[in-house]
């Protein structure tokens, strides 16, 4: 579940890779007509069995998803990926509440924590504070990792399945990372680059790529 639907191009991606529909779609994102929009749509995007982007709903959904999942005995778990402006939002910490009391232990809060908003940083505009904390007090079980380590990522998802009551992943990260021009910048949060700070953009992220490659032994 991406809670966070403004983040909806990498959804995009992986749908497409999986079959979903042609990559070459992805070419039209956010264009009149097209079934790829800023946000999430489950009535024109197929692979999308949830809009979202009216943020603070995303975890209350993926509780409702998690519930009917046990009623009707189904050993699946859902993974709800939040961004820092859901944590803002009360009805994301009525569905804490509520997760917690129902014992859903078959339900993830992934909360992408990068401390930047549209309108700048969270801190200026509301402050959380300290996330995992207060999902604690929940009655959540909580890990806070680095959210560009994807070692680390995977563990804690593996981690968060094997718990006996909810859980929430923190993951401290840096928005735009890898592209100087947008690292920690919030003014790209809705706003596509340029040309040709795209193309420079794709020039760090290749040679990043290359060098992790090169670390890990990959050709390509």
């Amino acid at each position: 579940m991406l809670s966070k639907g403004h983040a909806a191009p990498i959804q995009y991606a992986a749908l497409a890779r999986h079959g979903y529909f042609p990559l070459q779609d992805l070419m039209e994102l956010r264009k009149l007509d097209a079934h790829l929009q800023g946000h999430p749509d489950m009535t024109r995007t197929p692979g999308v069995e949830v809009s979202t982007g009216s943020l603070g709903q995303g975890l209350s959904m993926s509780l409702g998803i998690a519930l009917a999942l046990r009623i009707d005995r189904i050993d699946a778990h859902v993974f709800a990926l939040l961004s820092d402006g859901d944590c803002q939002e009360g009805q994301t910490w009525e569905a804490a509440t509520a997760a917690a009391h129902f014992e859903a232990a078959n339900v993830t809060a992934v909360i992408d924590y990068n401390h930047l908003q549209t309108d700048g940083t969270t801190e200026e505009v509301m402050d959380i504070k300290n996330v995992r904390r207060k999902f604690e007090a929940f009655e959540w079980d909580t890990v806070e990792i680095d959210g560009h380590d994807m070692g680390a990522v995977v563990e804690a998802l593996e981690w968060s399945r094997e718990r006996d009551r909810p859980a929430a992943i923190v993951c401290q990260t840096r928005k735009g990372c890898g592209v100087s021009l947008m690292e920690n910048q919030f003014g790209f949060h809705g706003k596509p680059p340029t040309p040709e700070q795209a193309e420079q953009a794709l020039v760090e992220l290749e040679e990043t790529l290359a060098r992790q490659d090169q670390a890990l032994g990959i050709s390509r």
